[in-house]
């Protein structure tokens, strides 16, 4: 630890969030609670986007960046929230928090069944054992009970709370937000009690973790449980905010999507994941904004969409090769300078 991150009592030591930390969040928070009565719809409709992909990014670091096990299946455990909050909402009605939490719980129950091969294989072979989840299940959508709805999917009503309903972006923005802040609160706070620490423990060292007394097979299943919860809900908040759900809604690569999003942000952090899902979400639409704004190129979306795809991959490459710790760390070192400034040398 460096000097100027030194604590200097044992309140400091203990506190989730330093003095720095909070005059950041109050200011983060002043700015979500102002964003969408500035923002035009389009950012609004992104904004929401975001905070779904953040609550299942955070899931998956829970899973492979403080546990150490790899998984390409967060799409496939958000596609059984997704289907539950469409199924309770046309066949039960029952209220949106209960479905968000039924939608968790269903794909924490599926998440630790798929997590069982983690008991023997680990790393690529453990990876590849998750991607089965992707399989088994769209199989399951297209072929199972009429209630899935078969290759058509689910269409379903929009969010209710209070009586008010809730199917505008910017409706919706005032439910998603909250939701995924209280996520990664919960997120960081997981680990700073006796589970979180057990995983961090089996991801350091899995072996030893076992010889000091903690059992292996109930806290892998746990932290596939937590990381599909979290999937789920966000797959329940896909599902209210896109309002169809099919057998195609959650394909393979939106798993490797989510996967991205933690190694770009940053493995074992929660700021990491955070920041992850933002890049992954807003920087292609950004690239697309600068292309539609080359109006002395003839027809520059079409000619261009390659090459921003590229750019985009190039971004990606960039950060493993000179940050493998992912923009998590970019900025401690940016918070680190200004800690310091002007005494740094």
């Amino acid at each position: 630890m460096r000097i100027g991150d030194a604590h200097q009592t044992y309140a400091q030591a203990e506190a989730l969030f330093t003095s720095f930390q909070q005059r950041m969040l109050v200011a983060l928070f002043a700015g979500l609670v102002l964003f969408p009565f500035f923002a035009d719809e389009y950012w609004i409709y992104l904004s929401c986007l975001v905070a779904i992909h953040i609550v299942s990014t955070t899931g998956l670091n829970i899973l492979t960046g403080y546990t150490g096990l790899i998984s390409v299946g967060q799409a496939a455990f958000m596609s059984v929230g997704a289907y539950t909050v469409a199924i309770l909402e046309i066949h039960v009605g029952t209220p949106f928090i209960f479905n968000l939490i039924a939608a968790g719980a269903v794909s924490a129950g599926v998440g630790a069944i798929f997590g069982v091969p983690s008991l023997r294989v680990k790393g690529l072979y453990l990876a590849i054992a998750t991607i089965a989840a992707s399989f088994i299940l769209h199989f399951i959508y297209v072929n199972g009970p009429a209630v899935l709805g078969g290759t058509q999917g689910l269409s379903m009503p929009p969010a209710r709370l209070l009586g008010y309903e809730f199917s505008r972006p910017f409706e919706l923005y005032w439910l998603f937000m909250p939701l995924t802040v209280l996520s990664v609160v919960a997120a960081a706070n997981l680990f700073r009690t006796r589970i979180g620490r057990a995983f961090i423990a089996i991801r350091d060292r899995d072996i030893s973790a076992e010889v000091l007394g903690i059992p292996l097979l109930k806290y892998k299943l746990l932290s596939f449980a937590l990381s599909s919860f979290y999937a789920g809900v966000a797959g329940g908040m896909w599902a209210y905010f896109f309002r169809v759900v099919t057998p195609e809604s959650f394909p393979l690569i939106y798993s490797v999507f989510f996967l991205a999003a933690v190694i770009v942000g940053g493995m074992g952090t929660i700021l990491g994941g955070i920041l992850g899902a933002i890049f992954m979400t807003v920087i292609p639409e950004l690239l697309k904004l600068l292309v539609s704004y080359m109006t002395f190129i003839p027809d520059a979306t079409a000619q261009l969409s390659p090459i921003r795809t590229i750019v985009f991959g190039a971004l990606i490459i960039g950060f493993l090769l000179f940050e493998p710790h992912g923009l998590a760390e970019i900025w401690r070192h940016i918070r680190r300078f200004f800690h310091l400034w002007p005494f740094k040398k």
